[in-house]
């Protein structure tokens, strides 16, 4: 009782033995999905492994606490053997989901399913390991080619823009330094003509303040120095020598 009941526990629900699934892959017109097939594949291990570790030959290893405590044994039995199923059934898990074992089963069906439909030969090597080659590899290196020549055209067409680009930039800047240099040309002439114009302007100004300086002050001194006095109707008008008239420096 203690065996079967273990074994009942192991197997967690009914599964089709490998025996069944052979059975039913006979029956023409059957399609068994590899997703299943493999899941039903871990279950019959399970429950064989279960099988293998009964609880007849658990006591056989622990004969002593088995007579000490049957009831404690069983019950060690049962949890060893539940935790042991769920300790595989989680490494398949993980095993199934970084390989993405699912996905690859049902690509795998889909391929089978649509294979049925050909009518030309599937491809078989011919013998000759060289041929095999070149016949497999050929058509990829040939897309990679094509692939490579697209990407360099495109990037000759983004360099041709580029360049295009960076020629225009310089005529535009070719264009701007003549702009200034012909502005800069321009204000010189005009600021040198403004220059002559306020240079001549003030040279007269201070030849002028010059000038009058000089002639106020001749006359000031003409006239603090020799006083004009009024001249008598008979001797005529007065005069003065050259020696009279003293030098002004």
């Amino acid at each position: 009782m203690a065996e079967a009941s273990s074994v009942n526990v192991g197997s967690g629900c009914e599964e089709k033995g490998p025996e069944e699934l052979s059975q039913e892959s006979a029956r023409p017109g059957t399609i068994i999905s590899r997703v299943k097939l493999f899941d039903t594949m871990v279950d019959t291990f399970l429950q064989k492994l279960v099988a293998a570790g009964s609880f007849q030959r658990f006591t056989d290893y622990y004969k002593s606490f088995y007579q000490l405590q049957p009831e404690m044994t069983q019950r060690i039995h049962d949890k060893f053997v539940t935790q042991l199923q769920t300790s595989i059934q989680e490494e398949i898990s993980e095993i199934k989901a970084e390989g993405n074992l699912e996905a690859v089963l049902i690509a795998l069906d889909t391929i089978v399913e649509e294979s049925k439909d050909r009518k030309e030969p599937a491809w078989r090597p011919s013998g000759i390991p060289e041929k095999d080659l070149r016949g497999a590899m050929a058509p990829y290196l040939l897309q990679q080619r094509g692939a490579l020549q697209r990407r360099v055209q495109k990037q000759e067409a983004e360099n041709r823009q580029l360049a295009d680009a960076v020629l225009a930039g310089r005529r535009r800047l070719e264009e701007l330094q003549l702009q200034a240099q012909a502005r800069q040309q321009a204000w010189q002439g005009q600021h040198s003509t403004a220059m002559a114009a306020q240079l001549h302007v003030t040279t007269a100004r201070h030849l002028y303040s010059v000038y009058f300086r000089m002639t106020s002050r001749v006359s000031a001194y003409l006239q603090h120095s020799f006083p004009v006095t009024k001249a008598c109707p008979e001797s005529g008008p007065v005069t003065w020598s050259q020696a009279q008239i003293p030098a002004i420096v």
